[in-house]
């Protein structure tokens, strides 16, 4: 077997390179476009790429996790490369970066078997679930006008969105059902967490953001959105906020030529997947969070 060689990604052709090894391992989830891996980068986050035989075989992440005080580490390799070492040196040089930052703890999450099976040899183990609901699109009607706020995109209104990280974001976080309490920044809020004005929503009582919810889009799926973070402060909980936003959502996925969505909601959160049920979601996948203590065990 020829050699395994594993390096930095560096130019955009390298993060083109990274993205279609995360595209081949999950063609189900969105990939951040070059230029948002770009704008993601910062101190202490490492990509890196494996090759043999001139051919990229596999690719890793090392970085801050939304979860306060843990690293992630990522490793991923194509079906046809599995099995012969590629996982590990990735995993072992993702998990080096990690200590070196600073971390004792990294996790990651595990889709199949076979990914839960290697997680475990280095001391991983289950920590959470999340369950993937699918939404097909057809004709979706837009919602009545609510009573007591209002909804509008963040296109029509592009200030609220920084609004919409203080009084939603962060009261809403800690309502999520995972072990720690997630580690968000504006800027994260800004990059990460939207991806088109036009397709995210939110829910103004006078000069209050009562709520958020929308779209991820996929430029290389364009019939296929993420569902956003939906979140809805306490005191308009039961009101319907959520629904009217997610609703709003899926009448302008229909617009857009979308034909499919789908989200990520923790097993626990029993409230949203019940209303994404009610909205007629169904379910898909489920996947696995683990964690793991560093140094990892090689």
């Amino acid at each position: 077997m020829s050699e395994l060689s594993i390096r930095e990604a560096m130019t955009d052709a390298d993060y083109e390179q990274w993205r279609e090894v995360r595209i081949a391992v999950l063609p189900y989830e969105r990939c951040p476009s070059v230029a948002e891996l770009r704008d993601l980068d910062k101190p202490g986050r490492l990509m890196l790429l494996a090759e043999r035989d001139g051919k990229v075989v596999g690719n890793g992440m090392s970085d801050q996790s939304n979860e306060t005080g843990r690293a992630a580490v990522i490793p991923r390799v194509r079906p046809d490369a599995r099995r012969q070492g590629v996982g590990t040196a990735l995993l072992l040089a993702l998990a080096e970066h990690a200590v070196a930052q600073g971390y004792h703890r990294a996790g990651c999450t595990v889709d199949d078997p076979g990914s839960v099976l290697f997680a475990e040899k280095f001391g991983f183990a289950e920590e959470s679930r999340q369950v993937e609901q699918v939404r097909r699109i057809g004709a979706e009607p837009w919602p009545a006008p609510p009573v007591g706020y209002e909804v509008v995109t963040v296109a029509e209104r592009p200030e609220l969105w920084p609004l919409a990280y203080h009084q939603v974001a962060l009261p809403t976080f800690p309502d999520m059902d995972i072990p720690s309490l997630l580690n968000v920044s504006e800027h994260d809020w800004a990059t990460e967490w939207m991806t088109d004005p036009e397709a995210m929503f939110v829910a103004v009582a006078g000069e209050e953001v009562i709520g958020v919810a929308g779209l991820l889009l996929d430029p290389d799926k364009p019939e296929r959105a993420e569902v956003a973070y939906t979140g809805v402060r306490r005191e308009w909980r039961g009101k319907s906020v959520a629904s009217t936003l997610k609703r709003s959502s899926m009448a302008w996925a229909a617009e857009h030529g979308i034909t499919e969505i789908y989200t990520w909601t923790q097993q626990g959160n029993a409230n949203m997947r019940r209303l994404n049920e009610h909205l007629g979601f169904s379910y898909g996948i489920t996947s696995i969070d683990v964690r793991a203590a560093l140094p990892l065990k090689a």
